[in-house]
């Protein structure tokens, strides 16, 4: 074996039992949560900014509070927290540029709030609208050239993707007798697939990036063995926004008679649409006879509400293999589609209505904006000699620098109420560019914010911010286990009342 890769195998197993000892000694353990305690301090104020403020209800009321006086008090918070991202101040996270088109939604789902597909036979309506998000979706992702693809609608990307990979360990044990099925994915895939691992007994091989930060087809194919069921593919990757080369990993992929996946859950509703508008757009969908399934968020760029995602298959008997049924309960026979049981239907009808009241000259439109806007953003960042986009994006524009910490960047814009995406190997900002950022004036502000934001690291190099100290620990700290130490404690802030 090559000493890279020896060492590659060797190092995480080498430095998790060095962690394990550190940390069992009474006096590092202290010393690490007191770290820890300085570190979630820093994020209190941004993350709990109501404290002291607005009464916590940490007990049911003796007797239930007006109505009015409750949506009084919802309304004062949303009203507060409304100019961020209705102002185009969030990368991504809020994808409805239209203000009209959020209120109809809104006004669909009182329609049918109280729905649940779980019981088609009393909203068969609901069953109707499912049907069809998953055939339009299809027709949309080349469901022409492979004319049984078929589906169901999700939560959400993450839930898309755990319903993939349970698919495909189901399939590699009902079809080739994998016992201990193994998924390949490149290092830039969701971490949505390491749970998916975890959750399903799945063994996740993670493979490099080429110096385009897109996978690395050859490494795709050493990594590949007698329990691999499935290869994976972004398009296009969250972190750097590049499209994987998915046509020469999905044929290779058929060529050894296994699964591929692509997870388009970012990308899935504009790519059809790039490519329409004359970018140039690699093959990524059931266009490939490799491809077996696909993951695209609705919830994204299909501007639905938040909460609907598609995952789509090559053929019906292929998603047998993600249904769960039960046929000796004492309480009925069971059966569900996804790992939900119960279903809001509001949202599935809501996502129908959306796509519906879009349709094509729409997502055509709303495209269009998004990649000019795009454009403007990448040209500006460019402008700035301390910062470099790494990677070709589309609409996901990355950056890093070779003379400051983006961190401190990243904290900056913060600070002017920007909310940007931190990324790691290597130190990296992005922006993901919404049709909220297509507004008259933000690009520019945007742009202008961030040279200022530049110019203020270099002149305050060693200031702290929030995020920086958590970010720079996790980009230069060998034990991953106590960055999993912070960002668990991150997580028990949240709910904290």
């Amino acid at each position: 074996m090559p000493r890279t890769r020896l060492m590659a195998r060797l190092r995480p197993k080498l430095t998790g039992a060095a962690e394990r000892s550190l940390k069992a000694v009474p006096f590092v353990r202290a010393r690490l949560e007191r770290e820890y305690a300085k570190l979630i301090a820093g994020m209190e104020p941004r993350l709990k900014p109501y404290r002291g403020e607005v009464a916590a209800q940490t007990r049911l009321p003796a007797a239930g509070r007006s109505r009015e006086e409750i949506l009084q008090e919802m309304r004062a918070l949303s009203e507060r927290e409304r100019s961020r991202w209705h102002d185009g101040f969030v990368s991504g996270t809020v994808y409805i540029g239209d203000d009209g088109h959020a209120g109809f939604m809104n006004q669909v789902y009182g329609l049918s709030s109280q729905t649940n597909p779980l019981h088609s036979d009393v909203w068969p309506s609901i069953t109707k609208y499912e049907s069809e998000i998953v055939a339009m979706t299809a027709s949309m992702l080349g469901g022409d050239a492979a004319p049984g693809v078929c589906g169901v609608v999700t939560s959400g990307g993450t839930e898309s993707l755990l319903l993939a990979m349970k698919t495909y360990r189901d399939w590699g044990r009902a079809t080739r007798g994998v016992r201990r099925p193994e998924v390949i994915a490149p290092s830039t895939a969701h971490p949505a697939f390491d749970k998916a691992a975890e959750c399903f007994g799945i063994r996740l091989t993670r493979v490099p990036v080429g110096g385009d930060l897109r996978a690395d087809v050859d490494a795709t194919r050493q990594a590949i063995g007698r329990n691999t069921v499935a290869l994976v593919g972004s398009a296009p990757t969250f972190p750097h926004g590049v499209v994987d080369p998915i046509q020469q990993l999905s044929d290779l992929a058929r060529a050894r008679g296994l699964g591929f996946h692509t997870d388009a859950c970012m990308g899935g509703f504009i790519l059809p649409w790039v490519r329409t508008l004359g970018y140039p757009v690699p093959e990524f969908d059931f266009r490939l006879p490799g491809v077996t399934s696909i993951s695209a968020d609705t919830h994204k760029f299909g501007l639905a509400a938040k909460g609907t995602s598609v995952v789509l298959y090559r053929d019906v008997e292929l998603r047998r293999h993600q249904y769960f049924v039960a046929t000796d309960w004492p309480g009925g026979l069971y059966c569900s589609p996804t790992l939900a049981g119960s279903r809001p239907g509001g949202l599935i009808a809501a996502c129908w209505a959306a796509m519906v009241a879009t349709g094509e000259e729409g997502y055509l439109e709303s495209t269009r904006r998004v990649m000019e806007t795009a454009a403007e953003i990448r040209r500006g960042v460019e402008s700035i000699p301390e910062l470099r986009v790494i990677g070709d994006p589309l609409w996901i524009v990355a950056f890093a620098s070779r003379s400051l910490d983006v961190y401190r960047v990243l904290d900056r814009m913060a600070s002017g109420g920007w909310g940007m995406i931190g990324l790691q190997r290597p130190p990296a900002l992005h922006f993901c560019v919404t049709p909220r950022h297509a507004q008259p004036g933000v690009a520019e502000r945007f742009v202008s914010d961030l040279r200022d934001a530049v110019a203020g690291v270099k002149a305050h190099p060693k200031e702290k911010g929030a995020m920086a100290p958590v970010y720079g620990t996790a980009a230069t700290m060998p034990f991953r286990g106590i960055v999993g130490d912070i960002l668990e404690r991150y997580m028990d802030l949240l709910y904290e009342p």
